[in-house]
C-alpha cells in the first residue's frame, strides 16, 4: 500500500437542519442517513465510509448541536460533542444565507477547546445570488476560529463536493485502511430499517408527533422468500397514537407503504413490514426507556 495512504475520522457538525445528513449521502453516493425538512431529524451518530485509492474517510454524521431541553435532546448533543472530540478532522457546516447564531456560537466555543484541524463548509451556496455576500460571512467565522480552509458547497446539487474532499484529504493523518473498499457503513440493517420508518413518520405527520416518536425493530428475518420486518412505533400519549394510526388506520398504512417501498429498493428484496403503535409515556425523559429504544443514556 502507498506509504502516503491517509485515513481517519471526520466529524460533520453544525446546528440542526444545515444539511449534514444530505452531505453524507451525497458524498457516499447512496442514502444511509435519513433526511427531512424538520430540524433534529438525526438522533444517533452514523458512520459513513468513503474509500478511494489514497485515502479512507470515516465520516461521523452527528445530531445538530443546540441548547437542549429534555433528556433525549441532551443525549443528542452529547453524541455530537463526543464525535467532535474523537475526530481527526472536524467539518463544521453552516449556511451561506445566515450569520452565526446561538447554536453556532456554542459550536465555536467547543472548537476553541480543541486543537483538531477544522474545515468550514458553507452549504446552500448555490442559492446565494451574489457570491460576494459570502465574503463577510467567511471573515466572521475566520475571526472566531482558525479554520484550515473554507469551502462553499451545495450538498443538494453536489457543487463543491470534490473540492471539499480534496481539502479534507489534505488534513487527514497517515493511516491504514480500516474497512474493506466496498464497505459504506457499519450501521446494522435493523437500525437502518428503524430509521427509514421514523423518516416516514417525520414526513407524514406534523406538530409534536415526529419528536415524540421512536421506532424499535422487534424482528428482522427471512420468512417465506421475503424479508419480514416487525417494528413498533412508540409515542408518549394516547392522543399521539390516535393521530399516528389515523382514521381506519389510513395514516399508519400510508407510512408503512412508503417505508416498505424504500426498504425494498435499498435491500433489493420483497419486504413485509408489520407496524404497530404503542404508548410509552415520557420515554424522552427516562434513561431506562432511552436505553430500551437504543439511545445511549450515559451522562
Amino acid at each position: 500500500m502507498d506509504e502516503t495512504y491517509k485515513s481517519g475520522y471526520i466529524a460533520i457538525v453544525g446546528s440542526p437542519n444545515v444539511g449534514k445528513s444530505t452531505l453524507l449521502n451525497r458524498i457516499l453516493g447512496q442514502k444511509i442517513a435519513i433526511v427531512t425538512p424538520k430540524p433534529q431529524t438525526t438522533r444517533n451518530r452514523i458512520l459513513g465510509i468513503l474509500s478511494r485509492n489514497h485515502f479512507q474517510m470515516l465520516f461521523l454524521d452527528t445530531p445538530g448541536i443546540f441548547q437542549p431541553g429534555y433528556r433525549l435532546q441532551k443525549i443528542m448533543v452529547q453524541t455530537a460533542t463526543r464525535a467532535l472530540r474523537e475526530a481527526d478532522v472536524v467539518l463544521l457546516m453552516t449556511e451561506g444565507s445566515r450569520q452565526p447564531g446561538p447554536d453556532e456560537e456554542m459550536i465555536l466555543g467547543l472548537l476553541s477547546r480543541t486543537e483538531t484541524p477544522a474545515v468550514l463548509a458553507i452549504n446552500k451556496s448555490d442559492v446565494v445570488a451574489d457570491k460576494r455576500t459570502l465574503l463577510p460571512l467567511i471573515e466572521t467565522y475566520s475571526r472566531r476560529h482558525p479554520f484550515r480552509e473554507v469551502v462553499p458547497i451545495s450538498a443538494l446539487t453536489g457543487d463543491g463536493i470534490e473540492d471539499l474532499l480534496k481539502v479534507l484529504a489534505k488534513h487527514l493523518p497517515e493511516g491504514p485502511q480500516y474497512y474493506p473498499q466496498e464497505t459504506i457503513t457499519e450501521a446494522p440493517e435493523r437500525f437502518i430499517a428503524a430509521e427509514i420508518v421514523r423518516e416516514k413518520v417525520f414526513l407524514q405527520t406534523g406538530e409534536e408527533i415526529p419528536y415524540a416518536v421512536a421506532v424499535k425493530v422487534d424482528e428482522y428475518k427471512d420468512r417465506d422468500h421475503l424479508l419480514y420486518i416487525k417494528a413498533t412505533v412508540y409515542v408518549e400519549r394516547d392522543s399521539q397514537k390516535a393521530i399516528l394510526i389515523g382514521g381506519k388506520g389510513r395514516k399508519l398504512k400510508q407510512i408503512g407503504q412508503l417505508a416498505r417501498q424504500e426498504l425494498e429498493a435499498s435491500t433489493g428484496r420483497k419486504v413485509f413490514l408489520d407496524l404497530w403503535v404503542k404508548v410509552r409515556r415520557k420515554w424522552r425523559q427516562k434513561d431506562q426507556d432511552l436505553r430500551f429504544l437504543g439511545y445511549p443514556s450515559r451522562r
